[in-house]
């Protein structure tokens, strides 16, 4: 589970200070088919993006947000759905979309998540409430308000105990932290996430996705196939430059002075993963996976 302190940082960098941000803090719904929306903060940084699914067999709710913003997140949900949230899926261990898994348990709704976010969890001594009450190894279907929600897992991506949620009959998917939408990815090679296992992700949504295809991106705006096709080659083509400079022998340092990313700066690097970070976790991949 991404540890307090790089909840932390991620906050500074991303948004200033949270105190002085939560009253300006607001959760936007964007309706993407009947009953089912995306969830995005707005005015600052509140976690990851979400989606939400309404109507009178029940509510699922995908991802929370961080912990600050919890009651804010619940009290907006509520509003909109009319009702608590029943089922929470998790699509990763990740503070920034757990944060409200405690307060969402004790409102009423049951966790759900990959058998590797428990196991993480409880080797990380969190909150009982917090913790998942119903895990999954490969795969789990939710059938409920006329829609199918097919979630299922993907090996060693951004983390291992990633999740993906698939919703056939409408065409949307819920991609969790797979796609930074316009971002350089996050991969937490300390959490089971690796490169290759990213890309491979990548490929199996893009395999699922059409042209009219919505995705509900981890972080960034709402994608379609041809933004998550662009973030795929993108990264392939990342690896490849870093590839051919350790193949050449150069050292990590040497590597980071020759900057290989640089012509992707100006569109992909942000606060958390510059390009000087996201060049090293590509070196830190290959190397380890020598």
């Amino acid at each position: 589970m991404i540890r307090p302190i790089l909840v932390g940082a991620m906050l500074l960098l991303l948004g200033g200070s949270l105190l002085a941000q939560q009253a300006e803090i607001t959760f936007k719904t964007s309706e993407l088919s009947e009953g089912l929306y995306m969830l995005e903060g707005q005015g600052g940084f509140a976690g990851g993006n979400m989606a939400l699914l309404t109507g009178s067999d029940g509510v699922i709710l995908i991802d929370d947000a961080i912990e600050p913003m919890a009651e804010k997140l619940i009290n907006a949900v509520e509003k909109h759905a009319g009702q608590p949230v029943d089922f929470l899926i998790n699509t990763h261990v990740h503070g920034d979309h757990i944060g409200g898994n405690a307060a969402l348990h004790k409102s009423g709704a049951t966790i759900i998540t990959h058998d590797n976010i428990r196991e993480r969890m409880l080797s990380d001594n969190a909150a009982k409430d917090a913790l998942p009450e119903v895990t999954f190894s490969d795969a789990v279907t939710f059938h409920l308000n006329g829609h199918t929600a097919y979630v299922f897992h993907v090996e060693q991506a951004h983390t291992d105990g990633d999740a993906v949620i698939h919703f056939p009959e409408v065409n949307i998917i819920a991609s969790g932290d797979i796609l930074f939408n316009g971002l350089f990815p996050f991969i937490d090679l300390d959490t089971g996430g690796s490169v290759p296992g990213y890309i491979a992700a990548q490929e199996i949504i893009l395999s699922m996705a059409d042209d009219k295809t919505k995705i509900i991106s981890g972080h960034g705006p709402q994608g379609s196939k041809a933004d998550l096709q662009t973030a795929h080659d993108m990264l392939v083509d990342a690896l490849s430059r870093v590839k051919k400079l350790i193949d050449a022998g150069k050292s990590a340092e040497e590597v980071l002075a020759e900057n290989p990313l640089a012509s992707y700066h100006d569109d992909w690097n942000w606060g958390f993963i510059t390009t000087e970070k996201m060049t090293q976790t590509l070196y830190r991949s290959l190397f380890e996976g020598d």
